[in-house]
Protein backbone atom coordinates (compact mmCIF):
# COMPACT_ATOMS: atom_id res chain seq x y z
CA UNK A 1 0.00 0.00 0.00
CA UNK A 2 1.12 3.71 -1.06
CA UNK A 3 2.29 6.23 1.85
CA UNK A 4 -0.41 8.31 1.24
CA UNK A 5 -3.09 5.84 1.48
CA UNK A 6 -2.01 4.58 4.93
CA UNK A 7 -2.63 8.28 5.56
CA UNK A 8 -5.72 8.68 4.60
CA UNK A 9 -6.72 5.46 6.18
CA UNK A 10 -5.22 6.03 9.61
CA UNK A 11 -6.48 9.49 9.41
CA UNK A 12 -10.26 8.49 8.93
CA UNK A 13 -10.17 5.69 11.59
CA UNK A 14 -9.08 8.32 13.78
CA UNK A 15 -11.49 10.72 13.22
CA UNK A 16 -14.43 7.82 13.86
CA UNK A 17 -12.72 6.60 17.29
CA UNK A 18 -12.92 10.06 18.31
CA UNK A 19 -16.76 10.73 17.80
CA UNK A 20 -18.82 10.53 21.01
CA UNK A 21 -21.24 7.57 20.63
CA UNK A 22 -24.67 8.68 19.29
CA UNK A 23 -23.49 11.79 18.57
CA UNK A 24 -26.23 12.47 15.64
CA UNK A 25 -28.90 11.03 18.01
CA UNK A 26 -27.68 13.70 20.69
CA UNK A 27 -28.14 16.53 18.14
CA UNK A 28 -31.26 15.75 16.95
CA UNK A 29 -32.64 15.66 21.02
CA UNK A 30 -31.42 19.15 21.19
CA UNK A 31 -32.75 20.26 18.09
CA UNK A 32 -36.58 19.36 18.99
CA UNK A 33 -36.21 20.49 22.89
CA UNK A 34 -37.22 24.15 22.23
CA UNK A 35 -35.12 27.09 24.15
CA UNK A 36 -36.23 28.00 27.82
CA UNK A 37 -38.16 30.96 27.56
CA UNK A 38 -36.01 34.22 28.18
CA UNK A 39 -37.28 36.61 30.92
CA UNK A 40 -37.68 39.68 29.01
CA UNK A 41 -35.96 42.55 30.01
CA UNK A 42 -37.00 46.21 30.44
CA UNK A 43 -37.19 49.27 27.88
CA UNK A 44 -33.79 50.91 28.95
CA UNK A 45 -34.23 54.68 29.15
CA UNK A 46 -33.84 56.71 26.17
CA UNK A 47 -30.70 58.33 27.35
CA UNK A 48 -28.65 55.08 28.19
CA UNK A 49 -30.09 53.90 24.52
CA UNK A 50 -27.74 56.14 22.94
CA UNK A 51 -24.62 56.05 25.00
CA UNK A 52 -22.16 54.32 22.65
CA UNK A 53 -19.85 54.25 19.83
CA UNK A 54 -21.43 54.79 16.56
CA UNK A 55 -19.75 54.30 12.86
CA UNK A 56 -21.48 56.53 10.12
CA UNK A 57 -23.92 55.02 7.43
CA UNK A 58 -25.86 58.32 6.08
CA UNK A 59 -25.82 61.50 6.51
CA UNK A 60 -28.79 62.84 3.76
CA UNK A 61 -29.90 66.20 2.76
CA UNK A 62 -33.39 65.74 2.26
CA UNK A 63 -35.67 67.97 -0.23
CA UNK A 64 -39.35 68.75 -0.21
CA UNK A 65 -40.15 65.69 -2.66
CA UNK A 66 -38.39 63.48 -0.39
CA UNK A 67 -34.87 62.95 -2.20
CA UNK A 68 -32.38 62.17 -0.61
CA UNK A 69 -28.97 63.53 -1.22
CA UNK A 70 -25.22 62.80 0.63
CA UNK A 71 -23.66 65.24 2.35
CA UNK A 72 -20.06 63.99 2.01
CA UNK A 73 -20.50 61.53 -0.93
CA UNK A 74 -21.85 57.87 -1.24
CA UNK A 75 -20.04 56.72 1.31
CA UNK A 76 -19.12 58.67 4.04
CA UNK A 77 -17.13 57.91 6.41
CA UNK A 78 -17.51 59.17 10.51
CA UNK A 79 -17.59 58.47 13.97
CA UNK A 80 -20.00 59.52 16.60
CA UNK A 81 -19.02 58.88 20.53
CA UNK A 82 -21.63 59.86 23.12
CA UNK A 83 -20.40 58.94 26.58
CA UNK A 84 -22.25 57.70 29.96
CA UNK A 85 -21.28 61.66 31.49
CA UNK A 86 -22.67 63.33 28.55
CA UNK A 87 -19.85 64.19 26.32
CA UNK A 88 -19.55 63.45 22.86
CA UNK A 89 -17.56 63.42 19.96
CA UNK A 90 -18.67 63.63 15.71
CA UNK A 91 -16.47 63.26 12.82
CA UNK A 92 -17.52 63.17 9.43
CA UNK A 93 -15.99 63.22 6.31
CA UNK A 94 -16.33 62.75 2.34
CA UNK A 95 -13.68 59.97 1.47
CA UNK A 96 -13.98 59.18 -1.83
CA UNK A 97 -12.38 61.49 -4.87
CA UNK A 98 -10.66 63.78 -1.60
CA UNK A 99 -7.56 65.12 -3.40
CA UNK A 100 -4.49 64.84 -1.57
CA UNK A 101 -2.16 67.80 -0.38
CA UNK A 102 0.82 67.77 -2.58
CA UNK A 103 2.88 68.97 0.17
CA UNK A 104 1.68 66.06 2.40
CA UNK A 105 1.19 69.26 5.24
CA UNK A 106 -1.90 70.30 6.33
CA UNK A 107 -0.34 73.45 7.21
CA UNK A 108 1.08 74.11 3.31
CA UNK A 109 -2.05 73.21 1.53
CA UNK A 110 -3.10 75.16 -1.42
CA UNK A 111 -6.66 77.54 -1.31
CA UNK A 112 -8.57 74.39 -3.41
CA UNK A 113 -7.15 71.78 -1.45
CA UNK A 114 -7.85 73.28 1.65
CA UNK A 115 -11.55 74.34 0.18
CA UNK A 116 -11.99 70.42 -0.54
CA UNK A 117 -10.79 69.35 2.74
CA UNK A 118 -13.38 71.97 4.58
CA UNK A 119 -16.41 71.46 2.35
CA UNK A 120 -15.56 67.92 2.81
CA UNK A 121 -15.55 67.66 6.77
CA UNK A 122 -17.49 68.29 9.73
CA UNK A 123 -16.13 67.72 13.11
CA UNK A 124 -17.36 69.09 16.89
CA UNK A 125 -17.10 67.95 20.43
CA UNK A 126 -18.81 68.89 23.80
CA UNK A 127 -21.92 67.79 25.61
CA UNK A 128 -25.43 66.45 25.18
CA UNK A 129 -28.40 65.89 25.89
CA UNK A 130 -31.16 63.68 25.64
CA UNK A 131 -35.22 64.58 26.10
CA UNK A 132 -37.07 61.38 26.50
CA UNK A 133 -40.43 63.05 26.36
CA UNK A 134 -39.81 64.24 22.58
CA UNK A 135 -37.30 61.92 21.60
CA UNK A 136 -34.28 64.63 20.89
CA UNK A 137 -30.77 65.06 21.49
CA UNK A 138 -29.23 68.37 22.03
CA UNK A 139 -25.63 69.25 21.23
CA UNK A 140 -23.92 71.79 23.01
CA UNK A 141 -20.51 72.22 20.70
CA UNK A 142 -17.84 73.46 22.86
CA UNK A 143 -15.53 73.09 19.74
CA UNK A 144 -16.36 72.61 16.00
CA UNK A 145 -14.12 72.73 12.49
CA UNK A 146 -16.93 75.69 11.73
CA UNK A 147 -16.10 78.24 14.32
CA UNK A 148 -19.48 79.69 14.24
CA UNK A 149 -20.98 76.56 16.20
CA UNK A 150 -19.12 77.05 19.17
CA UNK A 151 -21.27 78.00 22.23
CA UNK A 152 -24.52 76.50 20.21
CA UNK A 153 -27.35 74.01 20.57
CA UNK A 154 -28.30 72.03 18.64
CA UNK A 155 -31.65 70.10 18.69
CA UNK A 156 -31.87 66.93 16.45
CA UNK A 157 -35.15 64.81 16.99
CA UNK A 158 -34.28 61.16 17.31
CA UNK A 159 -36.45 58.53 14.62
CA UNK A 160 -34.93 55.58 15.85
CA UNK A 161 -32.63 54.26 19.07
CA UNK A 162 -31.94 50.54 19.16
CA UNK A 163 -29.00 48.40 20.27
CA UNK A 164 -28.20 48.58 16.61
CA UNK A 165 -28.77 52.15 15.43
CA UNK A 166 -29.52 55.66 16.25
CA UNK A 167 -31.02 57.99 13.74
CA UNK A 168 -31.92 61.50 14.28
CA UNK A 169 -33.01 64.11 12.24
CA UNK A 170 -32.14 67.99 11.91
CA UNK A 171 -34.89 70.26 11.18
CA UNK A 172 -32.39 73.11 10.22
CA UNK A 173 -29.68 72.22 7.65
CA UNK A 174 -27.51 74.90 6.83
CA UNK A 175 -28.13 73.90 3.49
CA UNK A 176 -31.50 76.08 2.48
CA UNK A 177 -32.62 73.34 -0.12
CA UNK A 178 -33.33 70.36 1.68
CA UNK A 179 -35.72 70.77 4.31
CA UNK A 180 -34.30 68.13 7.23
CA UNK A 181 -30.71 66.29 7.45
CA UNK A 182 -31.15 62.61 7.65
CA UNK A 183 -27.88 60.76 9.35
CA UNK A 184 -28.08 57.28 11.04
CA UNK A 185 -25.48 55.76 13.06
CA UNK A 186 -24.06 51.85 13.38
CA UNK A 187 -23.63 51.02 16.78
CA UNK A 188 -20.11 50.01 17.20
CA UNK A 189 -20.38 46.02 19.09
Amino acid sequence: MHRRGVFVISGMALGLALLPGGAVGQQQQRQATPPAPQAQQPAKPLKEQVVGTYTLLIDDGVKADGTHVPNFGPNPDGLLILAADGHYSVQMMRTINRPKFASNNRTTGTADENKAAVAGTNSAFGTYTVDPADKSITFVIQASLLPNQEGQKQKRMITAATDEVLTYNNPRPGNREFEHAEVMWKKVK
